[in-house]
């Protein structure tokens, strides 16, 4: 398989999902819409999602993401990253409905590689069935959690349990109706190194002590799933339930989120394809001052610098798949954070401009574009911030001439 013709199965997917996406997604968009505006609660779960998820297993379009065949179809980075891309297309629907969404994806990676076998009966199975969610908690108020050794969380050992003090935020899912455990980081040992001070631990969110205080609105949107706020007050955990080991929670966050950062620059991809279609349908259907918008000038470079932008990303985040698969996510770091920059910043250039060519409607829910538009900006913080990736790319970038010069020495 290579970069740009795919293996047969990636293209049988490909055809797939995408007929899934025109037969079943889009149309159930509307239907989605209506089902949260009569249950009038932001977190309601609607019917159309349970549908879709059951049409979407009878196709064999489930745990597409998962690369372990015992848990789903076995594909590769290279071969999934296009079926994220589609699903990208309707970012609010389609992930759950093939149950690849996030942060589930990553916290089932973390369970299948690092978990218990008690673990993996009771929390990992019936997230492969679909049947509950999860949210992973990391980010902290009170400290720039971009650095994860910055997390302050207490996990104090007490017996043979640990006890967890500290605030999260934007624990993404925790709000969904069907979340019911929590993936949580925090320090279990202030005075070893670095890397190694932070744990990673299984905690169902109905524990005692575990308090949901709020819903964090981004950009105004209440996103269904919710992105939560939560106080634990002496929270105990049975040592059992530590993923791993003490000392493993750093090395843990970085085998999770290399994968989904991925899935994230594809499904950004998916939403600027989608955005550029609905600018091209924009401006082939509406006139001002005698002419079609589709044809101005500058209308006419916004479509060509987009399907240029779009292609450019798609081969970086392909190129990084294939590494990833390859020579593995180490290797591969320098591609995934430059995605990881590339692909949102790319995605809301064209999005904000088919909000300026939709007018006043684009800004409004009657299209996608105002809800992709706050997601992707959010996207430029999540999994770490553009500037974070910038530094890493440039450390590396600067590593080999340190190394050559200290050879010329």
């Amino acid at each position: 398989m290579d970069l740009f013709t795919g293996s047969e199965r990636a293209q049988k997917y490909i055809e797939d999902l995408t007929a899934f996406m025109t037969d079943r997604v889009y149309p159930a968009e509307a239907v989605y819409q209506e089902q949260m505006r009569a249950a009038g609660a932001p977190h309601h779960h609607p019917q159309i999602l349970e549908d879709l998820k059951t049409e979407a297993r009878e196709r064999g379009l489930w745990n597409l993401f998962h690369p372990h065949p015992q848990w789903g179809p076995g594909l590769t980075n290279l071969e999934y990253a296009p079926l994220a891309e589609i699903m990208g297309r309707s970012p609010a629907l389609a992930p759950e409905a093939c149950n690849c969404a996030a942060p589930d994806t990553g916290n089932m990676e973390v369970f299948t590689l690092f978990g218990t076998e008690e673990h993996k009966q009771r929390w990992l199975e019936p997230l492969l069935a679909g049947t509950i969610r999860s949210a992973f908690a990391m980010t902290e108020p009170d400290v720039a959690s971009s650095d994860a050794t910055n997390i302050e969380m207490s996990m104090r050992r007490d017996g043979d349990d640990y006890l967890l003090n500290g605030r999260k935020w934007f624990a993404s899912n925790a709000l969904h109706a069907n979340c019911k455990v929590l993936i949580v980081m925090g320090k279990t040992d202030p005075d070893a190194l670095p890397h190694r001070q932070q744990s990673m631990m299984v905690v169902p969110i109905d524990a005692p002590g575990v308090l949901v205080v709020r819903n964090l609105p981004v950009f105004g949107y209440s996103d269904r799933e919710g992105h939560a706020e939560i106080v634990f007050d002496n929270v105990r955990v049975p040592s059992r339930d530590v993923l791993a080991g003490e000392g493993e929670g750093f090395a843990i966050s970085q085998a999770r989120l290399g994968p989904g950062r991925i899935h994230h620059c594809m499904r950004a991809i998916g939403m600027a394809e989608r955005a550029l279609e609905l600018m091209c349908r924009r401006a082939e259907s509406r006139s001002t001052f005698g002419a079609k918008l589709s044809e101005r000038a500058n209308i006419q470079d916004w479509i060509a610098e987009a399907r240029i932008e779009i292609e450019q990303t798609r081969l970086l985040t392909l190129k990084a798949a294939w590494m990833m698969d390859t020579v593995g996510n180490k290797q591969a770091r320098v591609e995934i954070a430059a995605i990881k920059v590339a692909a949102p910043n790319m995605a809301l250039k064209i999005v904000d401009r088919a909000i300026q060519l939709h007018g006043a409607g684009g800004v409004t829910e009657d299209f996608p574009l105002a809800s992709f538009w706050a997601h992707l900006r959010t996207l430029r913080l999540a999994d770490g911030p553009d500037e974070v990736h910038k530094r890493s790319i440039a450390r590396a970038e600067l590593g080999k001439y340190r190394q050559r010069g200290s050879a010329k020495a």
